[in-house]
């Protein structure tokens, strides 16, 4: 039997400049896997630039596993083109969780993960305490994202 670690609360806020599927835009929605989960967001109906501003919650069996999202240009008579992927560790995350902070000021840095070659951040990544929560938020860039 797997071990629950915990859940994991993902917010989807927004897409910036996603490529056109169709014609003049694209219908974007945004799908998080991991492992053997996978949620998925409303509809944005043409819009590059779409805001879900939807909460997804993951159960973590697996602190290894990555979390990744891809993001789809919805077609009402074809298969849905896929947009671009990203992926993301929970590791650095889970590692700031174990922590004892409490006490700490709210907005208390905890740490920081830079941009790399192995991750699809766009740019630094801070893991804060804020209202005695953990909270991480990321811009993820897009990979393999061409426009048709």
């Amino acid at each position: 039997m797997e071990h629950l670690h915990g859940l994991l609360r993902i917010h989807v806020h927004r897409g910036v400049n996603l490529a056109k599927r169709d014609v003049l835009s694209s219908d974007p929605y945004v799908i998080v896997r991991m492992g053997k989960q996978k949620l998925k967001t409303r509809v944005v109906n043409k819009n590059v630039n779409p805001e879900w501003n939807e909460d997804l919650t993951l159960s973590v069996d697996d602190t290894n596993l990555p979390v990744k999202i891809f993001v789809y240009d919805r077609d009402t008579f074809s298969l849905d083109d896929k947009m671009g992927d990203a992926e993301f560790q929970i590791g650095p995350f889970v590692e700031a969780l174990r922590m004892e902070l409490n006490g700490l000021p709210s907005g208390t840095i905890i740490t920081r993960v830079q941009p790399n070659r192995e991750n699809c951040l766009a740019e630094e990544s801070c893991i804060i305490w804020t209202e005695g929560k953990v909270v991480q938020n990321l811009v993820l860039r897009l990979q393999k994202c061409r426009e048709w």
